[in-house]
């Protein structure tokens, strides 16, 4: 396999031996409809370091790639810089080819790795800011708890002024391309984008933690090697997208309003197209996401950068119904903030559905309006007004929150 899957030069001393998975589509419930890479990193200095591993199956393509440039059994050292299995899945037997002298992670990478895999032996936890050196290259450890996981770390060379930064600064996205300067910017924007809002945006606090404990500790950044999508290389690009992680955390509301809604006979559709233009004569900016053509990370995206979040659903035996449940299940385990929220539907004998989302809003601790729309039945004229109503109140709190724009 090596004379096909051949390993990418980054640096004079640093080769991209990750793999491509072209045909995932789905990650934990997020759509990724562009794919994946999963990167690992060889380090060819006095002694050979491997940052990271691949998915379980993409084992031979990491070897392969690996094997292209040097001889596996070479490796000094394998650093996992995070545990989940997309990283791991073929450490054991990666550590049983190679042999390597050391097997590093964080201490928590030390336990969650044991955990997986049970009878993995001779891991050794290396702390916060400490340091090994490979001859001629140094590797520098930052840890980072809940960057996404508690065992999260990030690897530096200072002499390429190279941050290994596992997930941080990442997207699900397959392409031939190495180089985020080879891809165009509005691929990155939006795939940047969705990977944050669906992995990284419960963990606001941590990742600003860790931006700022890398800032405090001057390192100068040319490239950062993150462990899914392109590698960013240029000073504009490293500066776009600290800047948006940066962004991105302070969940600063826009006007954008999201309208998320299912519908059994066209009521609750109604309600929603009347929202929509009360907010829109409200001075929000909205954006109706029906469920039948909305998948939940697609939703998520959209609330990334929004100002409110109105909810939509008839009543079914008793309940919301299960599309909208997934949904806010799905929104609710992402923690948005700073969202205004609004409840709406119909109901024919009870209006439980609505009752249900009204009280997972506040669960949420959302700035919720009124106490949930509901309809019986068919909407009137008076019923689309009040629905009109509620989309320009919703407005009005969203441009409050945005400073009165």
């Amino acid at each position: 396999m090596k004379d096909v899957f051949r390993a990418h030069q980054v640096t004079d001393t640093v080769w991209w031996v990750g793999a491509i998975d072209w045909s995932l589509r789905d990650f934990h419930g997020y759509a990724t409809y562009r794919g994946t890479t999963y990167n690992a990193f060889l380090v060819i200095a006095d002694k050979v370091a491997l940052i990271d591993a691949v998915k379980g199956p993409f084992r031979e393509e990491l070897m392969a790639r690996i094997a292209s440039v040097i001889d596996p059994k070479k490796i000094n050292v394998i650093v996992s810089n995070h545990a989940e299995m997309d990283h791991t899945g073929c450490l054991p037997q990666v550590i049983a080819a190679v042999e390597p002298d050391h097997v590093y992670a964080s201490e928590a990478g030390v336990e969650a790795l044991q955990a997986h895999f049970h009878d993995l032996d001779g891991l050794e936890a290396v702390g916060d800011g400490a340091t090994i050196d490979l001859g001629g290259r140094t590797l520098r450890f930052f840890e980072t708890k809940m960057v996404h996981w508690p065992d999260s770390m990030l690897s530096y060379m200072p002499e390429e002024k190279l941050l290994f930064s596992q997930d941080a600064f990442g997207m699900h996205l397959a392409t031939g391309e190495r180089f985020a300067d080879e891809v165009p910017r509005d691929v990155l924007g939006s795939e940047a984008a969705k990977y944050f809002a669906n992995i990284l945006m419960p963990l606001i606090g941590p990742i600003s933690r860790a931006i700022g404990k890398v800032q405090e500790a001057g390192i100068e950044l040319d490239i950062i090697a993150p462990d899914h999508g392109p590698i960013w290389r240029r000073s504009e690009d490293i500066d776009f997208i600290v800047g948006r992680y940066v962004e991105w955390c302070a969940q600063n509301p826009t006007l954008k309003a999201v309208v998320v809604y299912d519908t059994m006979w066209g009521s609750t559709d109604q309600l929603a197209h009347a929202i929509g233009e009360g907010l829109k004569a409200g001075g929000a900016v909205p954006k109706l996401m029906p469920l039948k053509g909305s998948h939940r990370s697609d939703i998520a995206t959209e609330l990334l950068d929004a100002g409110a979040l109105l909810v939509g659903t008839p009543t079914l035996n008793g309940n919301m119904l299960p599309t909208v449940a997934d949904a806010l299940t799905y929104i609710h385990g992402l923690k948005p903030k700073h969202l205004v929220a609004a409840a709406f539907g119909s109901y024919g004998w009870a209006p439980a559905g609505v009752k249900q989302v009204q009280g997972t809003l506040d669960a949420m601790k959302l700035n919720v309006v009124g106490d949930g729309l509901k309809v019986r039945f068919v909407p009137d004229d008076d019923d689309l007004k009040t629905a009109y109503a509620l989309g320009t109140a919703v407005a009005e709190k969203v441009k409050a929150a945005c400073g009165g724009a």
